[in-house]
């Protein structure tokens, strides 16, 4: 715990400007609509967007929960006093979100947040049996549950709960409609400090770009391969979307023990994770020539394979003797996970903390597209075919428009057709494939929540119409993997979990086993 020199200091070092927005001049009727913060500034109302409207939807009301482990008990006083000078200063953290009366528009309005309404702190037995079972029931009932439009649709919930891997745990609950995953993870780190430099934001590791040789014949060949890969570009979109308006139309995923029938959103999710190390993954990639994501892919297909090959072996003897081309697995079996993708150039998490801190402008909202991942389903004799066939999927994805496509055509229904045809739209793509599927880059050295340093931080939502989600999240030299599901669909989601740690243990025994890298060749 913070000393109160440390807090008083933390609380000064965050101390931030307010954020002004102009009003316009000579327009009748503005005063009923425009508020008056506790600051005396006044603020103009902004519309909602399309893509946030569309989450107010019945059948696509969908919340992000981020869950936080921290290595101590969590001081609410401290808690309190910080987000008053960071998430509070983010608008749409401050607003509420009004129907018009007169249009039936949804606006932003701000208003004066009571932190009151937004944090819960429950009273816990402190001879509870089991606290990982407590944290993890706690938010399955919490997924039962939604939040009144009459506050701003955010809340934390702080639970001083000992578990196997954490003091305490903080539970972030958003509304999808306050904006996308990626920027809200990365807001969220917004609000976090290194445990190293308390003024310093967490770092989160780039992409470098390779340096090239250039020489005449470089020049010509650049253009060659411009050419080609121009082509390839618009063949690759053309063929995308295509299958976008397909499944929309008709074409669905194969009906697995993992797919849920329609009209699952509205059903609670079973959140659970478990954290490895990502060495591991470091370990296959640099020996594979790939990246973490293509490791993660691999290794999730490899352990949705086995699952399903267990499942469609009940009752089975020697299912531990399936093999490539005798198993329990159908054939040809349809598998595609919905991504959302951020289209924006990445605001990263300096401008998501300018945001709070100056009168900066940055484009918020929910600015994604879909891309259709389809999943390789089957065993593998030589385990290391996941991860080749993951990469050679997600490098053909990253040649295509298909998120800024399907982006502008949900835009196009949505403008032309009204809100309830997009919301349709949207439903019918997710419905029709089977599961959700992301891998979020975390901070590379320790970070603190207000001073409370993190062990872990596990994303995940729930309201989509998928039966499963996996998500991978990075932290230090750990990966989270977190899975939602429909318990009603998968009872037995520790199981798939660990098939899915077991299959990255396969395939890392296969890699040192063929001599590709040595065991402590953990290379970032």
């Amino acid at each position: 715990m913070e000393s109160e020199d440390q807090v008083l200091r933390s609380r000064k070092q965050l101390a931030m400007k307010p954020i002004r927005t102009k009003t316009e001049n000579g327009e009748d009727g503005r005063e009923d609509h425009l508020k008056k913060r506790h600051d005396h500034e006044v603020v103009e109302e902004e519309p909602l967007s399309p893509s946030a409207r569309l989450f107010h939807e019945p059948n696509f009301n969908v919340y992000i929960i981020a869950i936080m482990g921290s290595k101590t008990k969590i001081q609410l006083d401290i808690v309190k006093a910080n987000l008053e000078h960071t998430l509070l200063k983010h608008p749409r953290f401050s607003s509420l979100q009004v129907v018009d009366d007169r249009s039936g528009d949804m606006k932003w309005v701000r208003t004066k947040v009571d932190l009151e309404k937004h944090i819960r702190v429950p009273e816990v037995n402190p001879n509870m049996e089991s606290g990982d079972q407590f944290v993890e029931d706690y938010v399955f009932n919490l997924s039962k549950t939604t939040i009144d439009k009459s506050q701003p649709m955010w809340d934390l919930h702080l639970l001083n709960v000992k578990t196997s891997d954490s003091e305490a745990v903080g539970i972030f609950r958003i509304h999808h409609s306050l904006g996308d995953g990626t920027s809200l993870i990365s807001l969220l780190l917004a609000c976090t400090r290194k445990i190293s430099d308390p003024e310093a934001l967490p770092t989160v590791p780039v992409k470098k770009k390779k340096k090239q040789e250039k020489s005449n014949s470089w020049w010509l060949w650049r253009c060659l391969v411009g050419l080609w890969w121009v082509w390839q570009l618009l063949w690759h979109t053309v063929v995308d979307v295509f299958m976008f308006m397909v499944t929309a139309s008709f074409l669905k995923d194969t009906e697995t023990p993992l797919k849920g029938p329609e009209g699952i959103e509205s059903n609670p999710r079973r959140i659970i994770h478990r954290t490895v190390s990502l060495d591991d993954f470091k370990l296959v990639k640099n020996a594979m020539n790939t990246t973490i994501n293509d490791v993660a892919l691999g290794v999730t297909q490899a352990g949705l394979s086995r699952y399903l090959n267990r499942k469609y072996g009940e009752g089975k003897k020697a299912e531990e003797k399936s093999t490539e081309t005798k198993n329990n697995l159908p054939k040809n079996v349809r598998l595609r996970s919905t991504l959302l993708i951020n289209i924006r150039t990445s605001v990263g998490i300096q401008a998501l903390a300018d945001m709070m801190e100056k009168d900066t402008e940055v484009k918020w909202g929910n600015w994604i597209g879909y891309v259709l991942l389809p999943f390789t389903i089957g065993l593998r004799d030589d385990p290391l075919d996941y991860v080749r066939e993951a990469k050679a999927t997600i490098d053909r994805k990253k040649h295509s428009f298909e998120a800024i496509y399907t982006f502008f055509i949900a835009e196009f229904v949505l403008k032309l057709f009204g809100i309830k045809r997009a919301s349709g739209l949207s439903h019918r793509i997710i419905s029709h494939t089977t599961m959700c599927f992301s891998n979020l880059v975390g901070p590379l050295e320790e970070i603190g929540f207000y001073g409370h340093p993190m062990t872990y931080l596990a994303p995940s939502s729930y309201g989509q119409p998928h039966a499963l989600m996996i998500n991978f999240q990075s932290y230090i030299n750990k990966m989270t993997i977190v899975l939602s599901v429909d318990e009603s669909i998968i009872p037995d989601p520790y199981q798939l979990c660990d098939d899915v740690i077991d299959s990255l243990k396969v395939i890392k025994d296969a890699v040192i086993a063929k001599g590709l890298v040595k065991e402590d060749q953990n290379k970032n």
